[in-house]
């Protein structure tokens, strides 16, 4: 019961947010968990990050699919100084992104935390519901403190 609520809550916060994305993932996990086998739901907790981080991958490089990008652009970013603290950025943030997955597989009892607030960065501050990998690599560098 406790797990409807707080999704039911999720889509609420999702549609008061005017955030798509976090009321119709809620919506779905709604649905998905009404099914007495329970197996979409695993199959969703099993692959959901992996496919969720190849369609966001996607949608990154579609502009290089379409076109839009071209080896011109890619090498101006190694000219300018914009374009190599984009890169450093980059390279910081996956290298967060891997912390975070990590992470989130070693210590289950963080995902509440990163989520709650997630949700209120979503909801809130108008954010965007990739932030839970990213949290937790963060987390990762200040985990051996906290303890």
């Amino acid at each position: 019961m406790d797990a409807y609520i707080i999704l039911i809550v999720i889509v609420l916060l999702g549609i008061l947010s005017k955030n798509l994305a976090v009321w119709a993932a809620g919506a779905v996990l709604i649905i998905l968990r009404l099914i007495p086998s329970g197996q979409p739901l695993e199959w969703v907790n099993h692959y959901g990050m992996k496919i969720g981080i190849a369609i966001l991958t996607m949608g990154v490089l579609a502009p290089i699919a379409l076109g839009k990008v071209s080896l011109s652009d890619l090498w101006h970013s190694f000219k300018s100084l914009h374009g190599l603290a984009a890169i450093a950025v980059g390279i910081a943030v996956a290298w967060l992104g891997g912390r975070g997955a990590g992470l989130l597989t070693g210590s289950p009892t963080v995902v509440t935390g990163l989520m709650i607030g997630t949700i209120i960065g979503v909801a809130l501050l108008r954010g965007v519901p990739v932030g839970p990998l990213i949290a937790a690599g963060i987390l990762s560098l200040f985990a051996g403190w906290l303890k």
